[in-house]
């Protein structure tokens, strides 16, 4: 069988523990022996980062900007005890969160849906998509303890001279306190990703804040999705048969437990990070979820796995035991870079294999093959296979569905 000719280049972010181990699986059975493909490759383990004083993400970044897609392995974001274990230099930041900032654009989660995969929320019938702005606001708080008695204020200082202070709180004893912030473009762009992708998508979107508590605030997300709506989106959600709708949060959490999925659900950046785990996890598994983050004009996205390292199984993996890890969500993040790879150099071929790999994955678990994670869910008598024998099981999977 003649591979498939990929005419650009993606971007290969390599990552850290058990992940690690499953990308160079997923890219040596799935994805080198079927497609003609040029990866401009980057090491984010955890040990280059280090030695590169994390310059190794940023050029990775750029890297994406420059060819519209990256595929990013799952990464460690070090804590005190990840310092002490790799000897840092210092405990760098999160990989995600520098290559958000530098490429802008919003995160969408999906489940991925098996149907032989008991749901928590059986009502859940069809994909719920979170999109994420992942900008600002808690993520970029400057939060202290205050250490006694005292007066918290707030100022602003404009160039042109004018000056904005609030008293916040006058401190009977010691507490904390946090201040956050968000800019008007970024919620702008986060308002186009959503509208764009719910066009691309067919569905319906849902903006939920807190406006009635943070009416300055949230009410800002509030009215600027409204403005872009009206000016820009209305005519074409009319025409589509679609909705925009502003819903408070907690109005929102109850409603998408009464529904059966089909929307996008568009969460500012602390409630898209809680709420896109509570939908993998009531549709089954996180290891089940897609993560794709899109900038506003949909030609940059970049495609990781949901999940963390999987440093459990890792531990297993170096004492040289047999371990059973889901790969799918990291075999989805290639499909879905593929696919983006596809549509923005009109390759049909690419996105019939990407679609293909796709529901081979689904299949192979539907007709009884999977890991121990799933099985687990799925009951008492279920059998599962190793890591790497799921992959094989997919590869094969995979080469009749081509074949044919």
């Amino acid at each position: 069988m003649a591979k498939i000719k990929v005419a650009n280049p993606v971007v290969d972010l390599d990552g850290d523990e058990m992940t690690r181990i499953i990308w160079k699986l997923i890219k040596d059975k799935l994805i080198f022996p079927f497609l003609d493909l040029e990866i401009d490759y980057y090491d984010l383990g955890m040990e280059h980062r280090d030695a590169t004083e994390d310059r190794v993400t940023v050029e990775a970044a750029e890297a994406i900007k420059r060819h519209g897609v990256g595929i990013k392995c799952a990464t460690i974001t070090p804590d005190e005890a990840r310092v002490k274990e790799f000897n840092l230099k210092k405990m760098w930041k999160s990989p995600n969160g520098t290559i958000r900032n530098i490429l802008g654009g919003v995160v969408f989660r999906e489940p991925i849906i098996c149907r032989n995969v008991p749901r928590l929320i059986p009502g859940w019938t069809q994909p719920i998509i979170v999109g994420r702005h992942a900008f600002g606001d808690q993520y970029k708080a400057t939060d202290f303890k205050v250490p006694g008695k005292g007066k918290l204020t707030i100022k602003f200082e404009g160039e042109d001279g004018q000056v904005i202070e609030h008293e916040v709180f006058d401190f009977p004893g010691s507490g904390v306190a946090m201040g956050m912030y968000n800019v008007d473009a970024s919620i702008r762009e986060f308002a186009h990703a959503c509208f764009s992708y719910g066009l691309n998508r067919k569905y319906p979107v849902y903006l939920s804040t807190k406006n009635t508590i943070l009416k300055a605030y949230d009410g800002r997300f509030k009215d600027i999705f409204a403005e872009i709506y009206e000016a820009e989106y209305a005519e074409k959600f009319k025409a589509a048969g679609l909705t925009y709708e502003h819903r408070l949060i907690d109005d929102m959490v109850a409603s998408a437990l009464k529904w059966s999925g089909a929307f996008i659900w568009a969460c500012k950046n602390y409630d898209g990070d809680v709420q896109s785990d509570q939908v993998a996890q009531g549709f089954g598994s996180l290891g089940l979820m897609t993560s794709v983050l899109i900038t506003p004009d949909g030609k940059i996205m970049e495609a990781e796995a949901a999940h963390g390292t999987v440093t459990r199984h890792f531990r297993q993996h170096q004492r040289g035991e047999s371990t059973s890890t889901n790969s799918i969500a990291s075999i989805f993040a290639w499909t879905q870079g593929l696919s983006h790879r596809a549509k923005l150099d009109g390759n049909e071929e690419l996105a019939r294999f990407s679609k293909t790999l796709e529901r081979i994955c689904v299949e192979t678990v539907e007709s009884g093959s999977m890991t121990k994670d799933l099985a687990l869910l799925v009951g008492d008598t279920q059998g599962w296979l190793t890591t790497e024998g799921f992959i094989d099981k997919v590869a094969a999977n995979l080469q009749k569905a081509l074949a044919a």
